[in-house]
């Protein structure tokens, strides 16, 4: 079928390609800008602002082109400074990917490694933590975090329990729409967390009205998920230029601008966009680097895409 020859001509190329880059080092090589650093509030650990996703698109199969071009944006992300790499158990094998990944590469102790808890009772939760530390190739992780503030009542207590055992540095709670920032508030003043993740982006900043300020107040690190709103504000922009004074501000793609406004927030940690793409993910560590947004440049981009 044409469909199928099509396809096989495509892997074939895309194999082709990725082998020439992972042979050839150099050419994954990008100029060193060190990446600008954020501390976390409870121990003063410095994070890169820019980390990495493996929702979607760390969904493929081992030993798959799309792995093998997966190699190569890791081999990109560390290379350029990258650490915080954020996966959950219930991404599609993600987290199985990621693993094997960084096994593969000697990256794990590079690697400021964030997961999650997505489980509705104690037994689930434990069961669920067992086949996380198999799929990821690791005894313990960096960050333990509540997925979606899912049975968050009985997960964060266990959450900090594996805290307690040294299987995790931090834990925290995570959400992803407008509709958890209410709940995301209440714990905030209630719970003492390490680390919450939220959305914030040009075209959904209401974090920035109680949430962001609560965690810079109550000294809780910050993980900030789909600042390309999923790659719905690139359909957006499409075939429309930069504003005038992103070049003043060393953005050079709609993608360092989107990744730019949400670290531009005093209160944000790290971003962590996803992509299975060698070359976007060098540009969007670009964003972590040179000066950030001031508030009128903020709000003329909510104004924007409002």
């Amino acid at each position: 079928m044409p469909t199928r020859r099509r396809f096989l001509a495509t892997s074939a190329a895309l194999a082709a390609g990725l082998g020439l880059l992972l042979s050839r080092p150099h050419a994954l090589a990008q100029p060193h800008t060190a990446l600008l650093e954020r501390k976390v509030p409870s121990t003063g650990e410095a994070l890169p602002v820019i980390g990495a996703g493996t929702s979607g698109s760390f969904e493929v199969t081992a030993g798959s082109p799309e792995y093998q071009q997966l190699k190569a944006v890791l081999q990109v992300f560390f290379d350029g400074g990258g650490r915080v790499i954020d996966t959950s158990p219930n991404y599609g094998g993600a987290d199985a990917i990621l693993g094997q990944l960084l096994e593969e590469g000697g990256w794990r102790e590079r690697t400021f490694l964030a997961t999650k808890i997505a489980a509705d009772s104690q037994a689930a939760a434990q069961a669920q933590w067992a086949q996380t530390l198999r799929s990821l190739r690791t005894d313990k992780v960096d960050l333990l975090q509540v997925h979606n503030l899912r049975d968050w009542q009985r997960q964060l207590p266990y959450a900090r329990e594996l805290k307690a055992q040294g299987k995790t540095r931090y834990v925290g709670v995570t959400h992803y729409t407008d509709g958890g920032l209410d709940e995301l508030e209440r714990i905030l003043r209630r719970e003492p967390l390490d680390f919450i993740q939220i959305h914030y982006s040009v075209n959904a900043p209401g974090a920035a009205r109680t949430v962001l300020p609560l965690a810079q107040d109550k000294g809780v690190a910050v993980l900030i998920n789909r600042a390309f709103d999923d790659g719905r504000l690139f359909a957006r922009v499409k075939g429309q230029p930069l504003p005038g004074w992103a070049s003043e501000a060393g953005i050079g793609s709609w993608a360092q601008l989107f990744l730019k406004f949400a670290l531009s927030h005093p209160a944000v940690t790290t971003v962590i966009p996803a992509t299975s793409r060698p070359d976007r993910q060098r540009d969007q560590l670009k964003a972590g680097s040179g000066a950030l947004l001031d508030t009128a440049r903020q709000q003329a981009l909510i104004k924007m895409f409002g």
